[in-house]
């Protein structure tokens, strides 16, 4: 693991794969760290430089300042443009899971002549709602996220997968308490109000257009199939793939067929 300093502060990614070939930036889930793309990293190396990086106060990345405002997709779009400088990229490819999508969707926005194609998994152009996510916000500075964990976890995957394997819910929420609590806040806060409908055609826009790509899983309740649907409209009509028995963060459920998935993308 590495660390950039990044308007003041430490962010933690990791480098991976020849010098020589494509590179290709990966962004996690809320709540979650760059562990999520582990399973997936040993297909894509023979062919690709892999970068991934923690969200701010998640995993190793330091805390939001206390003093530093909102935080924006703007100035997460520019952390993965700062890291992709870091790793001498003019352009990469990108895929974001979650609020990773929303990273996604910024870029597409803004800096589309950077990206070799971008795929979106389990996002959407509007997650859930300001209300939804102010409250949670609410909740994480009263409560805290180790009294959370148990409630939000077992969200994030299928519910056959959590019986048969009762770990992967514990050891996420672990890693779910050690995620500074206001950083993760202003985190909900900024998907209470990002939206990104009708910003997004223009940027995929055939033929020329980015390459976009999305991903989806049948039993995700936080971005269903019919959240992605409307992504996929956003996107000029974006291919769409689902994955069945899948929930939020298909790296982690079902990683082999995610590398297949994004392998046959960039082909």
């Amino acid at each position: 693991m590495a660390f950039l300093n990044i308007d003041g502060r430490s962010v933690a990614y990791r480098l991976l794969g020849a010098e020589a070939n494509p590179l290709v930036v990966l962004a996690h889930p809320l709540g979650m760290t760059q562990a999520v793309w582990d399973d997936v990293l040993a297909s894509l190396l023979p062919r690709y430089r892999v970068l991934t990086w923690d969200l701010p106060g998640h995993g190793a990345s330091e805390a939001w300042p206390a003093d530093g405002g909102e935080v924006t997709p703007e100035a997460l779009a520019a952390e993965a443009l700062a890291l992709a400088d870091q790793a001498g990229a003019a352009r990469f490819h990108f895929v974001g899971t979650s609020i990773g999508g929303v990273v996604g969707q910024q870029l597409l926005k803004a800096h589309a002549e950077r990206l070799l194609s971008v795929t979106l998994t389990n996002t959407g152009a509007v997650i859930g709602n300001a209300e939804m996510w102010n409250t949670r916000a609410g909740r994480v500075r009263e409560e805290g996220l180790a009294a959370m964990a148990g409630e939000i976890v077992p969200r994030w995957f299928a519910a056959d997968l959590i019986k048969r394997v009762p770990a992967l819910e514990s050891g996420w929420c672990v890693q779910m308490a050690r995620t500074d609590g206001e950083s993760y806040a202003r985190l909900c806060e900024m998907l209470g109000r990002s939206d990104f409908r009708g910003q997004l055609k223009e940027a995929c826009a055939r033929p020329q257009g980015v390459d976009v790509h999305l991903l989806g899983g049948s039993e995700d309740m936080a971005t269903p199939p019919e959240t992605l649907q409307a992504l996929a409209a956003e996107c000029d009509g974006a291919p769409l793939e689902v994955l069945e028995a899948v929930g939020h963060v298909p790296s982690v459920e079902r990683p082999g067929d995610v590398a297949t998935y994004l392998l046959a993308c960039w082909q």
